[in-house]
């Protein structure tokens, strides 16, 4: 009888150690949601590795928040501010006569003939 009993207690104290130290079915979900968060930092940091910080083509410039129609100078829609791979940026083509161009850190689709400001895309650049 007493064998019975200590095998019992034996048993019962086995129980919930195995119990712990099973795999739960959420632990594949936040493993995939860890892979997910780790890959979009590194795609994030790849890509902030290519930008250069911005320098304003006007001594003492200050952001100011821009509007469809707001006409730039010519000095900030210059070669220097292009963005070449609109892509990257998940942008449409521009079209003929137009570009996409850095403000600060916003991305601005210009008519570069006459300086208009066409869509505006805002904090692209972080």
């Amino acid at each position: 009888m007493r064998k019975m009993i200590l095998a019992g207690v034996a048993a019962a104290l086995m129980v919930p150690g195995a119990a712990i130290a099973a795999p739960h079915g959420n632990y594949q979900q936040h493993q995939v949601r860890h892979d997910t968060r780790q890959n979009d930092r590194h795609q994030a940091k790849q890509h902030r590795q290519g930008w250069r910080a911005y320098a304003a083509p006007v001594r003492n410039w200050r952001y100011r928040p821009v509007t469809v129609g707001f006409q730039l100078q010519p000095t900030f829609y210059g070669s220097r501010y292009y963005v070449n791979d609109y892509n990257a940026f998940q942008l449409r083509a521009p079209a003929r006569n137009q570009r996409w161009v850095r403000y600060g850190d916003d991305l601005l689709l210009v008519n570069i003939r006459t300086g208009r400001v066409i869509q505006v895309v805002q904090n692209r650049y972080w």
